[in-house]
């Protein structure tokens, strides 16, 4: 008979994949803020990284949790079925526990969420039933309606229902928000959560407010969903929003919302990636452009430098090749304008020379200065336009015309008289102005359309940081490709 095998003590292993969900780390975010200005002007952001759970998502979290309960209550027992309408996330670790636990699975989905998923889900030897997503969510056809009816017709079936199960935001309140608050050693002031269910914001809300309740909450929120006031209409990003409040959600805790549209969580998705090498999904763009609008705010207020924003990071980018991750699909969806999508106006000022938060004041013409000085003005400083502003400070309200070397020299040429007339007299419609955290995709759709503008005004936080032309925008994309 042979011998059980002696391991040393130092061997270090987890008894099944299901004790390796939780304390996921943090990880600053020191590249998609840049275009904050300075790193000491700003608060420190870090993300939890939710992806690095073994179903690759915040949702492991809750998964384990609703099925122990369901085994304690004598809801799910051996050779169940569990059934559960999902976005793909929760399916996973349901399928993971399934498997462990040898559990029938069948899983409800909206036919909007990826190929990926759907094979993942598979691939644990779970059944996937699609269903329309354009519905309202009594609709028979609904995948929240289909999954009841599934639970209800075949014997021995659970469904976990993660949108009314109170093991959902206990899960977070147990794991989530004391991992937080360890971490952060209790200096965490603001956390960024896109929700969906509402069971992580709540769950991670309730803890961190009990421990401090001057911790801001902000959901970051899909247009098109009800949680932050829209009205519910069909959006792309996956596994975030509703179109209905679901019971696990407590409104309470959340002291704000931040509504993000899919063009700009997809891009943000797709920076964070390239940018700060951590393959996002869907969700986690929406939440960073939330985290990125608070940052703005606190440094706008000057009450940034004791801040320390958390934003969690929900899921990878692995469920999202074929879409978030596919030109093709990106351009068939109006969300992927060029190559360029990811790069922000603020990089074109700064490689120009200017600083979007230390200034010389962008050059402007007065409506009252003479003609004259403004033409020295364009020689002085070596520039082609000028914005005019009627007032004497720079705030973008006074800006009310422009003036540039092609327009005076023609009306210069036709009459020599007007350079002794005042800039008011002869200005010509103000520059379009786009905001300098912006894609330069705006700045190049404003500079080559059908009526291309001379220049575009770069705006921060309501006043003018810089002028943005064809040539700077040519020489930034020369240098960019040279760097690629």
């Amino acid at each position: 008979m042979r011998e059980p095998r002696l391991y040393s003590a130092a061997v270090e292993y987890a008894e099944s994949i299901l004790e390796l969900i939780g304390n996921t780390p943090l990880v600053r975010l020191d590249r998609v803020t840049r275009e904050l200005g300075p790193a000491e002007a700003q608060p420190l952001i870090v993300a939890k990284l939710e992806m690095l759970n073994p179903g690759g998502s915040v949702k492991d979290r809750i998964g384990l949790p609703m099925i122990e309960a369901a085994e304690r209550d004598g809801l799910l027992k051996p050779g169940g079925t569990i059934i559960e309408p999902t976005s793909g996330n929760t399916g996973h670790v349901l399928a993971i526990a399934a498997a462990r636990k040898g559990y029938r699975c069948v899983f409800v989905m909206a036919d909007k969420q990826s190929a990926e998923k759907q094979a993942l889900l598979r691939a644990y030897g779970a059944e996937v039933v699609l269903c329309p997503t354009n519905v309202e969510p009594e609709s028979p056809e609904s995948y929240y309606s289909v999954a009841r009816r599934l639970a209800r017709d075949i014997p021995g079936a659970f469904q976990p229902d993660q949108y009314w199960n109170q093991a959902n935001p206990e899960a977070h309140y147990r794991t989530t928000g004391p991992e937080i608050w360890r971490q952060t050693e209790g200096m965490v002031t603001h956390v960024v959560i896109a929700s969906g269910t509402g069971g992580t914001i709540t769950g991670v809300g309730r803890y961190l407010k009990e421990q401090n309740p001057a911790v801001v909450m902000i959901g970051a929120d899909p247009e098109g969903s009800v949680l932050s006031g829209d009205t519910a209409r069909p959006y792309l990003t996956e596994g975030i929003g509703e179109d209905f409040f679901p019971g696990t959600y407590d409104p309470s805790v959340v002291d704000r919302w931040v509504r993000v549209s899919d063009r700009d969580s997809f891009a943000a998705a797709r920076r964070i990636t390239r940018e700060e090498g951590i393959l996002a999904g869907e969700s986690s763009g929406t939440a960073l452009v939330a985290t990125l609008t608070v940052a703005r705010e606190l440094i706008d207020a000057g009450e940034a430098a004791d801040k320390l924003i958390l934003v969690m990071l929900p899921d990878g980018g692995r469920n999202y090749m074929s879409k978030l991750y596919n030109d093709e699909w990106m351009r068939n969806h109006g969300l992927l304008g060029s190559a360029t999508g990811s790069l922000r106006i603020a990089e074109v000022l700064l490689q120009n020379g200017h600083q979007p938060h230390e200034l010389p004041p962008v050059i402007l013409a007065r409506t009252t200065e003479l003609v004259a000085d403004a033409i020295e003005k364009l020689e002085r400083y070596s520039i082609s336009q000028m914005p005019v502003s009627e007032r004497d400070d720079e705030r973008i309200e006074g800006i009310v015309g422009s003036i540039d070397e092609k327009g005076l020299l023609e009306r210069a040429y036709r009459n020599p008289e007007i350079v002794g007339r005042t800039v008011g007299e002869v200005m010509d419609r103000p520059l379009p102005t786009v905001d300098a955290g912006s894609s330069i995709d705006e700045a190049f759709d404003l500079l080559s359309g059908d009526e291309p503008a001379p220049a575009v005004v770069a705006v921060d936080a309501g006043r003018p940081v810089g002028v943005v032309t064809k040539l700077d925008l040519l020489e930034y994309l020369a240098h960019h490709g040279r760097d690629s």
